[in-house]
């Protein structure tokens, strides 16, 4: 594939999030949707006739291009869970270098908390999951997230610990945000002494629930030069999208995650960029073992070295590589697939926006995981035009 598929001539020139974040019980899932287009397409200084392109994950795109009034060309309904947004960064991208779709919508929005127009929780009985997992009593998340957490942690001979510094560190960067869930400083101590979830996860290792939602308005470099918010637009240089299992069961390894090695590698080599020149990474949390994954698996450490990078204080303010500045999903907002809010978070930074800015950031690092570790994404994204 060319690196014009993969970015280099795309550009997000509108980024928005939902007025309010957290516990709206006023507000359905579709009005998310329209309110966080609404919004995006007026920071890029477009209108809903300019959009000839829709992306969602949730409801189908049909229905939220119908709620808006947009007659689409392109659509993409790719529902891979929390990273679909990154996935539809990319697949719009290609959209718009062939010529497919001139303006791209992508929208998202979750009732998540209040659960106002949100479709029910089910697993398929005839899903892989349905027929080897869930008859044995492996139930999402309690056993599909925390036996992989207990291997990764044996085996590199890391305890709970390691958990909770991500969580203090996070919080550190939540402190200073204001629309974050979770801003109250925290130790060590106290995250492990927090309510026992499901072991080894206490109450503040798991994700906050919440309801909100995103959008982000994509186009050509060209087009983009010619917009008033032309100046604040954000390129994408490389991105990467891979699965591996739809079972947690039957990954290769449960200490580590292939669908992450394969997404990140091929988001490197198609950025023409290494580890050392990103300013800033975002990593999807819905719980604390998935930053600690990601840092191997992407390579920004080595093998069993990420709970120490964590714990020397490299992902906290003032750190080398600021990770999940926002407070990310544990801390910030989560509404069930976070993936929207941590490209959000990478705009805001590279635009200079942020409520806790890394000083200079220009090159960021976005990781989704989807359908816990049945699919990866990845996106490099750039404050400057490439």
């Amino acid at each position: 594939m060319s690196g014009g598929m993969h970015g280099g001539g795309v550009a997000i020139v509108g980024a928005a999030e939902t007025e309010e974040i957290g516990v709206l019980p006023s507000t359905s899932m579709i009005e998310l949707h329209a309110q966080a287009a609404r919004r995006a397409l007026k920071d890029a200084g477009l209108t809903l006739a300019d959009v000839d392109g829709v992306a969602t994950a949730g409801p189908s795109p049909i229905e939220v291009a119908h709620h808006l009034g947009i007659a689409p060309r392109w659509l993409d309904g790719t529902n891979v869970g929390g990273c679909s947004f990154l996935i539809h960064v990319r697949h719009a991208a290609a959209a718009i270098a062939a010529g497919a779709a001139d303006v791209v919508l992508i929208t998202h929005g979750e009732s998540g908390r209040s659960r106002v127009g949100a479709p029910g929780y089910s697993m398929g009985a005839s899903s892989p999951s349905g027929q080897f997992e869930m008859p044995y009593g492996a139930i999402m998340p309690y056993s599909t997230f925390t036996v992989p957490a207990l291997r990764f942690l044996h085996d590199r001979g890391m305890g709970r610990e390691d958990l909770a510094q991500v969580v203090v560190a996070q919080r550190e960067w939540a402190a200073k945000n204001p629309r974050a869930m979770r801003r109250d400083t925290v130790t060590v101590e106290e995250v492990l002494d927090a309510s026992m979830i499901a072991y080894p996860f206490t109450k503040d290792m798991c994700c906050v629930v919440t309801d909100g939602g995103g959008a982000l308005v994509l186009t050509s470099r060209e087009r983009a030069a010619d917009l008033p918010a032309g100046s604040r637009a954000v390129y994408l240089l490389g991105s990467g999208e891979s699965s591996e299992t739809p079972a947690v069961s039957q990954m290769d390894d449960l200490g580590t995650s292939a669908a992450f090695r394969r997404a990140g590698a091929e988001a490197f080599a198609t950025a023409g960029v290494g580890h050392g020149d990103i300013d800033h990474l975002m990593c999807y949390d819905a719980f604390a073992h998935l930053p600690l994954y990601m840092l191997e698996d992407l390579g920004f450490t080595g093998y069993g070295e990420s709970g120490a990078f964590i714990a020397e204080g490299h992902t906290r303010p003032g750190g080398a590589l600021p990770m999940n500045t926002n407070g990310g999903g544990l801390c910030y907002t989560h509404t069930g697939m976070y993936g929207m809010f941590a490209i959000q978070e990478a705009v805001r930074q590279l635009r200079g926006e942020a409520d806790a800015q890394v000083p200079g950031a220009q090159l960021s690092f976005v990781q989704g995981v989807g359908i816990f570790f049945a699919a990866g994404a990845s996106l490099v994204l750039a404050g400057r035009e490439p």
